[in-house]
């Protein structure tokens, strides 16, 4: 594919819509360069008061991670950008980031405020009239190249589950499926579960109702639930290392994309009593994928459906204290949407 170049804001917001796949709020947006070449998307939730200082400090560390890195753009988006005076929306915190970035041998190359109808160059003055309308940005020549090949932004981070049948028939097909399983041997039933879900992963369509029923049934099962979900990436590696995105091998994401399809399309026919596993395993490839947001908000519905569920409720603290994919961490190996494949 043509390498594309970014040149003017309204074409930087385009690129970091379609890198995160939604417009962000009240966050801050940094990007690696390196040579003129962008390295690693962040963003973060913007800082409580009080906390730029550590919050700068996790923010560098992770930019950090990049080892081509030379500079860092930003975006702050916030809705206060047209409040009066000379101080500029969370100046704290970029004054903090400036710091803790030199620190790390990083320098801020350029900054723009993003508010609900304008972007701004950060450090200009409002009276300069170097302000561009957000609606610049649909017309940019990245977001025309984007939408060309298949990426949309949508308007929020929040998910959007697909439509569920909740309490249906297959509830007690399920129920006896479980209950066959435990009379297996651990070994047998594993075995089992990860030929049916090998078959699935390897298919171009979608499972039919029996298979469905399988998996619902087999993931039930921690055992079985956490060999399946370390299945997903089609590595070869050890089982903690890669629920964890610790390994030496890149995940083959198209894989890992047609997973959590599979996965959709089992919750839609789990009831509720059956779909925490299904929803923490959706949490976890979201959180392979660098959207921590989503990761959180899948498993806080693992939780809606079972409180008790122990996998969600540790892997959402794990998620909360800002800990970051290690595929994420190595470009390499970092997801990337399809529609920014170049």
């Amino acid at each position: 594919m043509e390498e594309l170049t970014i040149r003017t804001p309204a074409d930087v917001l385009s690129f970091v819509g379609h890198t995160l796949g939604f417009w962000p709020r009240e966050s801050l947006v940094c990007i690696t360069l390196s040579d003129k070449h962008v390295g690693a998307t962040l963003r973060v939730d913007l800082p409580k008061p009080g906390t730029e200082i550590s919050y700068a400090q996790t923010v560098a560390g992770y930019l950090a991670h990049d080892t081509n890195a030379e500079s860092v753009l930003f975006a702050v988006y916030t809705s206060q950008d047209e409040q009066a005076g000379p101080v500029k929306p969370q100046a704290t915190t970029i004054a903090a980031l400036t710091g803790a970035l030199a620190e790390r041998g990083l320098s801020i190359r350029d900054g723009l405020l993003v508010g609900n109808e304008r972007v701004s160059q950060y450090d200009g003055s409002p009276g300069e009239g170097r302000s561009i309308p957000l609606t610049a940005t649909q017309s940019s020549q990245i977001n025309a190249e984007f939408i060309y090949r298949g990426s949309t932004i949508e308007p929020t981070n929040r998910i959007t589950l697909p439509a569920s049948t909740k309490e249906t028939e297959t509830t007690d097909a399920v129920r006896d499926r479980v209950k066959a399983l435990g009379g297996l041997k651990v070994g047998e039933a594993l075995e089992q579960a990860r030929a049916r879900w090998m078959d699935m992963l390897d298919a171009h369509s979608y499972p039919d109702r029996e298979e469905i029923v399988n998996l619902i049934a087999d993931l039930q099962f921690p055992v079985i639930r956490d060999r399946l979900m370390a299945d997903i990436p089609g590595i070869d590696e050890r089982m903690d290392r890669i629920l964890l995105a610790q390994t030496h091998d890149k995940p083959q994401w198209s894989r890992v994309e047609w997973a959590q399809q599979l996965l959709l399309h089992a919750y839609t026919d789990s009831s509720t009593k059956h779909s925490a596993p299904i929803l923490t395993a959706v949490g976890f490839i979201n959180w392979w994928e660098g959207r921590g947001s989503k990761a959180h908000q899948f498993l806080q519905l693992a939780l809606e459906a079972d409180p008790a569920y122990h996998l969600a409720k540790v892997s959402d603290i794990m998620i909360g204290s800002g800990v970051v994919a290690g595929w994420n961490m190595d470009k390499g190996t970092a997801y990337r949407n399809p529609g920014l494949s170049a």
